[in-house]
C-alpha cells in the first residue's frame, strides 16, 4: 500500500509518521504532484496558521492537485480546514471541498482549546470499532461549523463539526495520531475504506 503524506511545510509529520509505523506501514512524504497522484490514500496534515499554509500548497501547485483527487484522502487539524470553503483565520479561501466555513471561537472559551474532547453522532466506515463518546485529542482555535457533511461532532462552546466527508474526502479536527488507541484504530479505518 502507498500512503503519502502531503509534505508543505505544515506540522505534525513526524508524529503521524511514527503512528503509520506502529500499524506496520511505511509512508512517503511528498510535495510532488506526480507522486501524490500515484497514492493509494493521502494524508494532508497540517498545523499552523491558514493564509501561509494555502500560500505553500499553491507554490506547489498542490491546490490545484488536492480538488482533483480520486483516491482517499484525510484531512487533519488545519488539513481539514483547508478542504473548506472558507476559514476566518487569515481571511482565507480554502480548496471548496467541504461546504463549510471555518469560524474562531469566542473569547468567551479558552483559545485555543488544547486537550481531550468527546466525538459523537458517528456516521462513517472512518469510525468503525470506535464508540460514541469516544475522547480524541484536539488543539485548535477555528472549528467547522455544524453542516451536512458533519460525520462527528464535538462540543466547546458549542456544537461543531470534529469531522467530514464528502466522496473520497475525510477531515478530522483531532489528531488521530495522538489520539492513543481510538485515534490509531481511526488511521487503521482510513487505510482499509
Amino acid at each position: 500500500m502507498n500512503t503519502i503524506i502531503i509534505n508543505y511545510g505544515a506540522g505534525n509529520i513526524k508524529s503521524l509518521e511514527f503512528a503509520f509505523k506502529r500499524l506496520g506501514v511505511e509512508t512517503i512524504l511528498s510535495n510532488d504532484p506526480e507522486i501524490i497522484k500515484t497514492a493509494d490514500n493521502i494524508i494532508f496534515p497540517g498545523v499552523g496558521e491558514a493564509s501561509s499554509a494555502m500560500k505553500m500548497l499553491k507554490t506547489n501547485k498542490l491546490d490545484t492537485l488536492i480538488p482533483q483527487l480520486k483516491q482517499p484522502v484525510l484531512g487533519i487539524c488545519l488539513g481539514m480546514q483547508l478542504l473548506c470553503n472558507y476559514t476566518e483565520e487569515g481571511n482565507t479561501n480554502g480548496l471548496g471541498i467541504f461546504d463549510v466555513n471555518v469560524k474562531r471561537f469566542s473569547n468567551k472559551v479558552k483559545v485555543p482549546h488544547i486537550g481531550w474532547n468527546t466525538i459523537k453522532n458517528l456516521k462513517s466506515d472512518l469510525f468503525k470499532s470506535i464508540n460514541e463518546n469516544e475522547y480524541m485529542y484536539l488543539v485548535h482555535s477555528y472549528y467547522a461549523e455544524k453542516c451536512y457533511e458533519a460525520i462527528s461532532t464535538s462540543d466547546y462552546e458549542f456544537e461543531y463539526a470534529s469531522a467530514l466527508k464528502h466522496n473520497n474526502f475525510y477531515g478530522v479536527q483531532f489528531h488521530p495520531e495522538k489520539s492513543s488507541t481510538a485515534g490509531e484504530q481511526l488511521l487503521k479505518n482510513f487505510l482499509e475504506l
